[in-house]
């Protein structure tokens, strides 16, 4: 069982739309990008987004730690031990907010054990939110009614494989032809994981470099929905590694 307390996803939904909101002001001028010590743009939507789930978070749980990107980039590195404690991309596909493609999500994620039990997805050009905690998984538009969603079986005719847009590499395509694939798409983002969850698609390989922040919430909202996320040997993908870094990882839906 875990220790989540289900009346925080509403919270946390609040505080993802905040950002969201941060961000979009932020999108309609001309955003500008920064390269950070790891070679990664960063803009002001970015920081601005992560300063407002911060500071909510901070007043929402002040006992448990928060690990935020963009305070990781400036060394702000807080201890979590083996409590539990949040994982929080404000901006993930900041190459997406930058293309203005749309595929850029706020990420707010509550890790346990290991394992991501809450999760906020939200994806504010779009206006989709998506949440999952150990009740099930849903996805909210702008203005409309809350709808569950959960994962489906692969059709006869072959699996829906999602991809990175700007993280696509000569491993994942190898590893794409040993599916029977019947759609190919890329998108950017935890948007990826999300599709999965609501039974739009099937597989996402990433055979690459990713830290926990961008994949906690996106994997909360997938494994509420009924998939899972596993190393390629098949292994859960856990959380609070030392470095934060993933190894390569496959999203799925339910077996066919």
């Amino acid at each position: 069982m875990t220790d989540f307390d289900p009346a925080l996803l509403a919270e946390l939904t609040s505080i993802a739309r905040e950002a969201g909101q941060a961000i979009m002001a932020i999108y309609a001028g001309a955003p500008a990008a920064r390269e950070k010590a790891d070679r990664t743009p960063v803009t002001d939507a970015d920081e601005a987004a992560e300063a407002i789930i911060v500071a909510a978070l901070e007043r929402l749980t002040p006992a448990i730690p928060i690990v935020a990107e963009e305070r990781m980039a400036r060394g702000v590195r807080p201890a979590i031990d083996a409590g539990p404690f949040w994982l929080v991309d404000p901006l993930d596909g900041t190459r997406e907010f930058l293309n203005r493609n749309g595929e850029f999500t706020v990420n707010i994620a509550l890790i346990e054990r290991g394992r991501p039990v809450a999760g906020i997805v939200y994806v504010p050009a779009k206006g989709s939110l998506y949440g999952g905690d150990e009740r099930g998984a849903f996805r909210e538009d702008d203005g409309g009614a809350r709808r569950s969603i959960r994962v489906r079986v692969p059709p006869a005719a072959g699996v829906t494989v999602m991809a990175s847009r700007s993280h696509n590499n000569a491993e994942t395509q190898a590893f794409v032809q040993t599916l029977r694939v019947a759609v190919y798409a890329e998108a950017g983002s935890s948007l990826k994981f999300c599709v999965i969850a609501e039974g739009a698609a099937d597989v996402y390989p990433r055979l690459g470099r990713t830290m926990e922040w961008d994949t906690a919430a996106g994997h909360a909202v997938l494994a509420a929905a009924g998939g899972s996320v596993t190393t390629v040997a098949g292994a859960p993908l856990t959380y609070g590694k030392p470095d934060f870094v993933n190894p390569n990882f496959v999203a799925r839906g339910r077996a066919g």
